[in-house]
């Protein structure tokens, strides 16, 4: 079986708009696109809410595997 055609398409189309009618595909739509809207607004607040920038530490870097060895001795 190949791709199918833009006949075919149409047909399914048809067949599901008779199947579930017009307005329950628009309520479908519409939800749709509101869960898609609220999804894009939530991840916008979950960037706006990490730090820009990692903070730095000043001072002296600490190995913490360095360290562990060190301890063993």
């Amino acid at each position: 079986m190949g791709s199918f055609s833009i006949w075919h398409w149409l047909i399914v189309l048809v067949i599901v708009m008779l199947v579930f009618g017009t307005k329950k595909l628009r309520n479908v739509g519409s939800d749709l696109g509101g869960a898609v809207k609220g999804f894009k607004d939530g991840m916008k607040d979950g960037s706006a809410d990490k730090p820009a920038e990692p903070q730095q530490v000043t001072g002296q870097t600490i190995d913490v595997e360095a360290r562990r060895e060190q301890s063993k001795t």
